[in-house]
């Protein structure tokens, strides 16, 4: 939320720097994540005091020699008024009138003073410079809002109100702090200016001054002219209606536009303008209907009916049936005018030939205006407030400060009274606060007079409690009451405030944690739990971030366009979870498969760098085939890589960007096989080719698989993406490869690591070169002999590979290095020589090697 530090001087007075009271405020629970200043000493854009005033246009003349230019004579509080050569477009009217019958103020910027330039997107500052403009010279110019940074508006000059002062610098006027506050769900108090005024005033020690707004109603009273009827009420407790008459819609003054503005938000015209306004000043918000498109100027709150349908302010048709939740609408007797707490329809929306306002402010339901945002895909700052919660004591104010303003900014007549539909009213909570339970869970001994003073800041009333009965704050300070307890009213705005800890909470916050001392515990720490699991995951971690890769997070949500994109087989073939109340279509469906949204992040990383490694720990969802039962939660692993293998060099003549030094998919298994290592996975895991996978290259992917026969199990897959899925993520690259492997299964056979002494006797390495068909897989024989040596056997690795003729057709030969080593006596040639032709009988008898 953006909160204007003018507007919160209207309620509480504020003679701290802003940077304090951006800290004081972070250090209460309201973060504050930037503070913008606008014109001031410290913005980007300073507006100088001497160059940068307010001036009044009192005349503009036509340019001799140019039908697009003018000449605007501006008071700006010298003896003479100052010619400015201008083709603003909105003085063109003025152009030729001779002196205006009403004058009005803008801003002047002299010679040598600093602007944006007006005439690019981009925001650069400019010297304004004096020369000659078709024969006039022009030493001065008329500003927009874009030149000043107050918006990106630039058809025309600023018209500022009519009390501006002639000659006051602009930064006096115009000039503004802006905090801009991250607020969490749970303070839905301070989604306004004078929730926030309340929290400062609380915080600084000031004294806080609520609003008492009038609305001066003058017309034929309302009784008989508007009905309201509420058939759900326990979704709506209470509904107000008022009603004005005779209004212009026309722009809103420049004072509100800039407020706005500086609170975020887009200036449309008076009467949307002023809703706006009020809602973001009390946090009600409120709708204006066209009192001519509302059939009997009866408004009706009640669910939806079969067969309805409306058409919103966004020009959508919503059918208000064919969805989870019943939406509560507010309706006429002819039928739906707008979905209560989110957004209007088009068929009772303010026009500009509209002149009678009916003006609704309600109090709906949490629960039912989130179901229905989510629903319909439409949040809004309206529903963002009732989601949280309004106070029930805000529609009778809100409703007078709304009418008052467009009374006076687009005229018309109030009619007296407002219809005020209050069925299920707000019953204040009152909780008893002895002192000894402030101190036991904030830790710091307050007095029941310190107690009430905090708590009586943030607007709860308080009285006390003790021997001598009951007393308000000035009993205690009297010493006339022996205090034992604290009663506490929960006001309206406070409906998150329900326990005691709520309250010494609050008392904290204000009281301020910083000042809170510091306390040994009475008690050990309790030893904590072991997780097994949580451990296997972290050491995972820890394995990856050494091999390079980073950890990435992706949603658990997806859609079925960014599953196609990996496999448009898997899309329209597999069953996918759907979710019923979607947040977007893109987080529609649960995802079965960590890669889709893995290859995304890739190739947005592959854009920034050359080499892009990551990896995911997460979450998959699996339907059964009995919808009855909730999904199968599997942990997976995802990991991508691509790009270079190492930095290019001088001595790489390519860059870097030869298809040689690009990671391949033996990178990506070394890592899997050292994960497997660093997790203590002893169990032997055959790696078996894959080749009717669309979503990898053919000849270059494999699965890791458990077991044997009829009971082997896969555990993952890893594989060198196709040139086709390339295409359709935008991976910038010739080749990338990824991997997903069940998590949940690798960490069910990791083992505990076993410490052994390190032999003290030396190895003995022997080469064996065998030779094979082509299509047995070297890891294949790798796992025979490690079967027929042995616990001797401490390593093997393939170092050459060769075919020729030779070896004959169809036959490759493969050279391993193996690494022999006994932990209590040297190994004889004896001994190796038998471990050797065991090795060698194995290899006949289950492949057909022979040795070369």
């Amino acid at each position: 939320m953006r909160v204007p530090l003018s507007w919160l001087k209207e309620c509480v007075n504020i003679t701290i720097a802003p940077e304090e009271l951006g800290h004081r405020l972070t250090m209460a629970g309201l973060e504050v994540a930037a503070i913008h200043k606008i014109g001031l000493e410290g913005a980007e854009l300073a507006w100088d005091r001497q160059k940068i005033v307010i001036g009044n246009v009192l005349e503009v003349k036509p340019h001799p020699n140019a039908d697009l230019l003018v000449l605007a004579d501006v008071d700006y509080g010298a003896a003479t008024p100052h010619t400015v050569v201008t083709g603003a477009p909105n003085l063109f009217v003025y152009k030729g009138q001779g002196p205006l019958a009403h004058p009005f103020k803008s801003v002047i910027a002299f010679e040598g003073a600093q602007l944006y330039d007006g005439h690019r997107e981009e925001r650069l500052i400019v010297t304004l410079k004096g020369r000659p403009v078709r024969g006039v010279l022009s030493n001065a110019m008329l500003c927009s809002e874009k030149e000043l940074g107050l918006s990106d508006e630039h058809e025309g000059i600023i018209r500022l109100e009519d009390d501006a002062p002639v000659g006051m610098p602009a930064c006096e006027l115009l000039g503004e702090v802006v905090f801009e506050i991250d607020l969490t769900p749970n303070l839905a108090r301070c989604l306004s200016i004078i929730g926030i005024a309340r929290e400062v005033a609380a915080l600084t020690g000031e004294t806080f001054t609520l609003p008492e707004p009038q609305a001066l109603m003058t017309g034929t009273p309302i009784e008989g002219r508007v009905q309201v009827t509420i058939e759900a009420d326990d979704l709506c407790p209470r509904f107000t209606a008022g009603l004005i008459e005779g209004i212009t819609i026309q722009p809103s003054p420049h004072w509100m536009q800039r407020r706005l503005r500086y609170a975020g938000m887009r200036p449309v015209n008076n009467m949307v303008d002023i809703s706006n306004y009020v809602m973001l000043e009390w946090g009600q918000p409120t709708h204006a209907f066209d009192a001519d498109c509302v059939s009997d100027q009866h408004l009706i709150v009640r669910l939806a009916r079969a067969g309805e349908r409306l058409t919103t302010l966004d020009d959508k048709e919503r059918d208000l049936q064919n969805v989870s939740t019943t939406p509560l609408l507010v309706c006429d007797l002819q039928g739906p005018l707008a979905l209560a707490g989110i957004m209007g329809g088009a068929s009772s929306e303010v026009r500009e030939t509209t002149t009678r306002v009916l003006l609704e402010a309600a109090i709906w339901k949490p629960s039912q205006v989130r179901r229905s945002a989510q629903e319909f895909k439409l949040p809004s700052e309206a529903s963002r407030r009732f989601e949280r919660g309004v106070d029930y004591a805000l529609p009778w104010p809100a409703q007078h400060r709304a009418l008052e303003l467009m009374r006076t900014l687009g005229g018309g007549t109030i009619v007296q009274g407002l219809v005020d539909v209050y069925p299920h009213r707000w019953e204040p909570l009152v909780l008893q606060l002895p002192p000894a339970e402030v101190e036991r869970i904030v830790g710091v001994r307050l007095s029941a007079h310190e107690i009430a003073q905090l708590l009586q800041s943030l607007g709860f009333v308080c009285k006390v409690q003790g021997s001598g009965g009951m007393g308000d704050l000035s009993t205690v300070m009297g010493g006339q009451l022996d205090v034992s307890t604290v009663m506490v009213e929960v006001p309206s705005f406070r409906q998150d405030v329900t326990l005691l800890a709520d309250l010494c909470e609050e008392i904290a916050r204000v009281y301020g944690y910083d000042r809170i001392p510091e306390t040994r515990l009475m008690d050990e720490l309790p030893a904590a739990d072991r997780h097994p699991e949580r451990e296997l995951e972290q050491r995972s971690r820890d394995v990856l971030v050494g091999c390079g890769l980073s950890e990435v997070i992706t949603y658990a949500l997806t859609d079925m366009a960014a599953v196609a994109r990996l496999s448009p087989a898997e899309a329209q073939s597999s069953r996918y979870l759907r979710l019923s109340n979607a947040v977007s279509p893109e987080r529609e469906y649960m995802r079965r498969s960590l890669l889709p949204s893995l290859v995304e992040a890739l190739a947005t990383n592959l854009k920034e760098q050359q080499r892009v490694g990551l990896f995911e720990i997460g979450r998959v969802f699996l339907p059964n085939d009995d919808d009855t039962w909730l999904p199968d939660e599997l942990l997976c692993l995802g990991l991508a890589l691509a790009g270079t293998r190492h930095p290019p060099t001088w001595k790489d003549q390519s860059g870097g960007a030869s298809t040689e030094a690009m990671l391949d998919f033996f990178d990506l298994k070394g890592i899997v096989e050292t994960l497997l290592k660093r997790l203590m996975i002893h169990e032997a895991l055959a790696w078996v080719a894959l080749n009717d996978d669309e979503r990898f290259h053919p000849g270059r992917s494999a699965m890791l698989m458990r077991g044997s026969g009829e009971e082997q199990q896969k555990v993952g897959v890893v594989g060198e993406l196709h040139p086709l899925v390339l295409e359709r993520f935008h991976v910038d690259v010739p080749r990338a490869v990824v991997a997903e492997l069940q998590l949940d299964t690798l960490m069910a056979l990791a083992q505990q690591p076993i410490y052994t002494a390190i032999s003290r006797y030396p190895a003995t390495v022997q080469d064996l070169a065998v030779v094979v068909a082509n299509d047995v897989p070297a890891e294949r024989v790798v796992g025979l002999i490690r079967q027929g040596a042995g616990a001797l056997l401490e390593s093997v690795s393939l170092f050459d590979i060769y075919s020729g003729p030779q070896i004959g057709a169809g036959k490759r030969s493969l050279a391993y290095r193996l690494a022999f080593r006994a932990s209590d006596r040297t190994l004889t040639d004896e001994a190796l020589t038998k471990v050797r032709n065991k090795v060698i009988k194995l290899l006949e008898r289950e492949i057909g090697a022979s040795i070369r």
